[in-house]
């Protein structure tokens, strides 16, 4: 006689069951079906979870475990480092700077409003590549923080300084993953050409204070980091009155971003230069 044995299943497991088929059908559309094949495979662009590890280890490093590990040490100097990193990071501006103008914008895009090319050609792949190489940049550049709280430079570590280097590797990563290219670019080409000039002062900086007499020219680096976001809200700003297959979408992300970001460094720059009270003193 055989016996046969029926297996059921509770409600609660097929719930469950329904529930993680529903989330894998979610995020493979989110993060598979959604994003360009061209760059969805590449080094810690696939998974969102490799660039979430890194960000959530540079914050709690930055934030609670490196300034508690420092806490009873003296300030490392790392001068031959620094010079080295900030001549890095120079050459990497320089060279991304590059590549936009001469991949696209002083080519054939159009400075009105220009969609992504999602080809093979060598042009679309070079200005894809381009873009994961700026998201790389903006990866290395979290190094910055790392050297602050190793040589106890707190004031350096504001709020503008973690959002700005928080925020900034995780959109140049959407933009890896889901638009390699167009119009999102020029704010990538305009950042860079300011990141010349900025890592180029760190530099300076870096190699000691018989240098101090040439670096008169600091608070024009915020002006200039201003000026940025400016043009960067005009130039987007476009897409509104302009259809050419970009997402308009993307102005819910860079227009505020573009603001809060000149808010936070016109914040920045009048209290670092004292521009309030120096108002007062001439009224007065």
């Amino acid at each position: 006689m055989v016996t046969v044995r029926t297996v059921r299943t509770s409600p609660v497991s097929g719930a469950m069951a329904l529930y993680n088929n529903s989330m894998t059908v979610y995020y493979d559309f989110l993060f598979t079906d959604l994003a360009d094949p061209r760059t969805n495979d590449w080094f810690l662009i696939k998974s969102p979870m490799p660039g979430l590890t890194i960000m959530a280890t540079y914050l709690y490093f930055a934030l609670s475990w490196g300034p508690h590990y420092m806490k009873h040490r003296k300030p490392y100097q790392l001068t031959n480092l620094l010079i080295i990193y900030n001549m890095v990071q120079v050459f990497i501006s320089i060279f991304l700077f590059y590549e936009g103008l001469d991949a696209a914008w002083l080519r054939d895009y159009s400075w009105k409003c220009e969609p992504v090319d999602f080809s093979t050609t060598p042009e679309a792949m070079r200005v894809a590549r381009d873009v994961y190489i700026y998201f790389l940049a903006k990866l290395s550049e979290l190094l910055d923080t790392v050297f602050f709280v190793l040589r106890k430079k707190e004031k350096q570590i504001t709020f503008l300084h973690m959002y700005h280097h928080t925020v900034m590797p995780m959109i140049s990563w959407g933009c890896t993953k889901y638009y390699p290219g167009g119009h999102g670019t020029f704010i990538g080409v305009i950042n860079s050409f300011v990141h010349i000039i900025m890592y180029f002062y760190y530099m300076m900086s870096a190699m000691g204070p018989q240098y101090q007499k040439y670096l008169w020219w600091k608070k024009h680096i915020t002006t200039l980091q201003m000026g940025q976001f400016c043009v960067a809200f005009l130039h987007s700003l476009q897409l509104l009155f302009h259809d050419c297959g970009y997402p308009r979408w993307s102005l819910f992300f860079t227009l505020p971003n573009a603001i809060f970001f000149y808010y936070l460094f016109n914040d920045f720059y009048c209290k670092a230069y004292n521009i309030n009270h120096k108002k007062e003193v001439k009224q007065s």
